[in-house]
């Protein structure tokens, strides 16, 4: 028998929110908690410092267990020669805004495995809950963590990368399908993805490890959770679900294209940061990663051009560069406090238990 999530969570069911970086706001997640699911920031987006700020803001918020995501990817080898060739790749689409690309790229997220200071304030403040993407950390953090008392959660797109998160030690794993909006988890992108999606990654997960599974990826309603349920996981981590709630920090353009429904449609591309995420189709997919384009400088430099890019193009008033992660069930969004989505998920999920 595998180890009961809600009680290693210490929830009241089976949802996650997941932790988006620049959409999930702690009252977001503070929300989530109150209502009885596990509410989750993304802190590896930015300092130490700032992490302290948002985790200090949730414990205002509530007083039950969330979560706190870092990012766990290689560090990034700056190439000046390939960063030259993506700056001058995505020349013209600034000179369209009478812009010049920047004359240089940086670094600019952490990543959680050489990040000391991440790691203090962890010890030090000891969220509930830390999970990690894009791969794991060292023993030593893993350890120490735990010795914390933090539970650890990682995310896996296949039953390989499972299995090394449970011989890491870390307490469940996160199966993210295909499907699913934003970065996808994989450990080593550049030996490709097999892009296995949520509904056949779960049994293969289930059946390769023995700690709790969490499904993400599509996932958006009750009956989404308790298909889930049945494949083999204890809880569902939903994203793109909780991007319309008033207490997310989506901008009214993400809003407006996931309210649009079919009409928009969903793309992988490593051509915005580095890293292959799923998002809502526009210029940044189409035009600057199309086929001819260069290799894309290392995560997260390349995401230093695309984010220099937005902001050229939305001064003057052109969301075509805007960057809108989202899964490929965005149609399904329904814009609704957090609260009260939580408890639609669960009157949906008890709904599909009794059929």
């Amino acid at each position: 028998m595998k180890p009961d999530l809600l009680s290693l969570l210490r929830i009241d069911h089976p949802i996650i929110s997941a932790p988006m970086a620049g959409v999930s706001t702690p009252a977001l997640a503070a929300a989530v908690s109150n209502a009885g699911g596990l509410g989750a920031i993304a802190v590896g987006h930015g300092s130490a410092a700032q992490a302290r700020g948002a985790i200090e803001a949730v414990r205002r918020l509530t007083d039950r267990p969330f979560s706190v995501n870092v990012f766990c990817h290689r560090p990034a080898v700056p190439d000046p020669a390939r960063e030259a060739a993506w700056l001058d790749w995505l020349a013209p689409h600034f000179a369209a805004f009478g812009a010049a690309p920047p004359a240089a790229l940086a670094t600019i997220y952490n990543t959680f495995v050489d990040d000391d200071e991440m790691l203090e304030l962890f010890l030090e403040l000891r969220p509930p809950s830390v999970s990690f993407h894009f791969g794991l950390p060292d023993a030593r953090r893993i350890r120490a963590l735990h010795d914390a008392g933090i539970v650890l959660l990682a995310s896996a797109t296949t039953p390989w990368e499972a299995r090394q998160v449970e011989e890491a030690g870390i307490d469940a794993v996160v199966a993210q399908g295909y499907e699913a909006g934003g970065h996808r988890g994989t450990f080593d992108p550049e030996n490709g993805d097999t892009a296995i999606g949520t509904f056949a990654l779960l049994p293969l997960v289930a059946q390769a490890v023995s700690i709790p599974v969490v499904a993400a990826g599509g996932i958006m309603n009750g009956a989404g959770i308790a298909a889930a349920l049945r494949l083999g996981a204890q809880g569902a981590q939903l994203g793109t679900a909780f991007i319309p709630c008033p207490e997310s920090s989506a901008t009214s353009h993400h809003r407006a294209l996931l309210a649009a429904g079919d009409t928009n449609i969903t793309a992988v591309t490593d051509a915005i940061s580095g890293r292959p995420a799923r998002g809502l189709v526009n210029r940044q997919f189409a035009n600057v990663g199309a086929p001819a384009r260069p290799p894309v400088p290392d995560y997260p430099i390349a995401y230093d051009a695309a984010k220099a890019l937005n902001a050229a193009a939305t001064q003057n008033g052109n969301q075509d560069y805007s960057v809108n992660w989202a899964g490929q069930a965005f149609a399904l969004a329904r814009p609704m406090p957090a609260a009260e989505l939580v408890a639609t998920l669960v009157r949906e999920l008890a709904a599909q238990e009794g059929v």
